[in-house]
């Protein structure tokens, strides 16, 4: 069966394999000079790992798994608010892994063989007919497929033809900062996978090792008007975080500007009617992109790409619309759970003055064993 793929992101090329290893003619459209993934650091969480073990595509991946013991919440100081046991966590469901986002990338599209990635081909639209998709780039047709999977990204052009009346992406009023440098020496490993949080500002900043010898950084503040450039984003949370927990600001300041990302934050308005209209399906951040605040966004897009392996198994052209629905029923409630629980951890992060005094005292009294078990039931998702 003919089956194109629209975009070459994490989720793209996971999909990609899959779907070229069960046998079908798959074609990769990338609007990329090359096909390359840019960006700091990205955790991999076990539900993630696990769909990348049904794609066989999990072998490298797993070799970074991340090596800390505790996480959680942690006010600006430091200071415990909700502490999670991440050795019992990954002994229930599994272990996350943390990577080199580039690496990742590389990782997953080796097994893909080059003369199936058309780079350079923005696809602007979809022609759907009784028997196929014309798929159209630069006003001209390129390709006709069984079944196209559009995993364009959080911005997806094809998202917006499929459902026209969707709101589409809306900003929350937040912006991210990314980082990642060597580990200095001396760091304070119970700060390690933890997330501190600033009652005062409702900033937050996140750190997690990545291997043995670098640190992955992230920040999300408010954000007022056009996103900054890195150097003055790295200015404004520098200022912001000057009396956090010392390290907070020694690793903001010890990565270079070239090195550092800027985003706002920006969610679906609300969930997709459906991940799949005919023979087109969506897939990762096209189908149900949500905040950042879990870190669950590749791994539900590596969940889509499996999904989508398994019931295309010895597909044929006559039935694509109905494996497509079953990869809708199996995914959508699944995924639009995650983005909904995201939404959540993001109001609570980010609040401030009384309802954060409050939040920080609430925290303070769930038992570890409690948050953790919740931490386990996150990643068997």
């Amino acid at each position: 069966m003919r089956i194109v793929v629209v975009g070459a992101g994490l989720g793209g090329v996971a999909a990609a394999v899959g779907l070229h290893r069960l046998g079908h003619e798959v074609t990769l459209f990338e609007r990329g000079a090359e096909l390359r993934e840019a960006g700091t650091g990205i955790v991999v969480m076990p539900n993630g790992l696990r769909a990348l073990d049904a794609l066989g595509l999990a072998e490298d991946v797993r070799g970074h798994v991340m090596h800390a013991t505790r996480g959680g919440l942690r006010d600006w100081r430091g200071r415990p608010l909700l502490v999670t046991d991440l050795v019992e966590a990954q002994q229930e469901v599994g272990t996350p892994a943390m990577i080199d986002r580039p690496e990742l990338h590389r990782a997953l599209r080796t097994p893909l063989p080059s003369h199936l990635v058309r780079t350079a081909t923005p696809v602007e639209r979809l022609e759907p007919d009784p028997t196929g998709v014309t798929v159209i780039s630069d006003g001209n047709p390129v390709a006709r497929a069984d079944a196209v999977i559009a995993a364009d990204g959080i911005g997806s052009k094809l998202r917006e033809q499929l459902f026209p009346g969707h709101p589409g992406l809306r900003r929350t009023g937040r912006m991210d900062l990314r980082g990642m440098l060597p580990r200095p020496p001396g760091v304070a490993t119970d700060l390690l996978a933890s997330q501190l949080v600033d009652r005062r500002s409702g900033a937050m900043f996140g750190l997690f090792p990545v291997g043995e010898d670098r640190l992955y950084w992230f920040t999300d503040s408010d954000l007022h008007g056009t996103p900054p450039g890195p150097e003055e984003a790295r200015r404004q949370m520098l200022s912001l975080m000057a009396d956090w927990h010392p390290l907070v600001p020694a690793l903001i300041e010890a990565t270079p500007p070239a090195d550092i990302y800027v985003d706002p934050i920006s969610r679906l308005a609300e969930p997709l009617p459906s991940f799949a209209a005919g023979r087109i399906a969506l897939l990762g951040d096209a189908a149900h992109a949500m905040s950042p605040d879990l870190g669950q966004g590749a791994s539900q897009a590596f969940e889509d790409a499996a999904a989508l392996s398994r019931h295309l198994i010895g597909a044929e052209p006559a039935d694509i619309v109905q494996r497509l629905l079953r990869y809708d029923a199996e995914r959508r409630p699944s995924a639009n759970r995650m983005m909904r629980a995201a939404a959540r951890q993001s109001r609570l992060t980010s609040q401030t003055g009384i309802a954060a005094w409050l939040r920080d005292t609430l925290l303070r009294a769930i038992p570890s064993r409690l948050a953790t078990r919740q931490l386990a039931a996150l990643w068997r998702a």
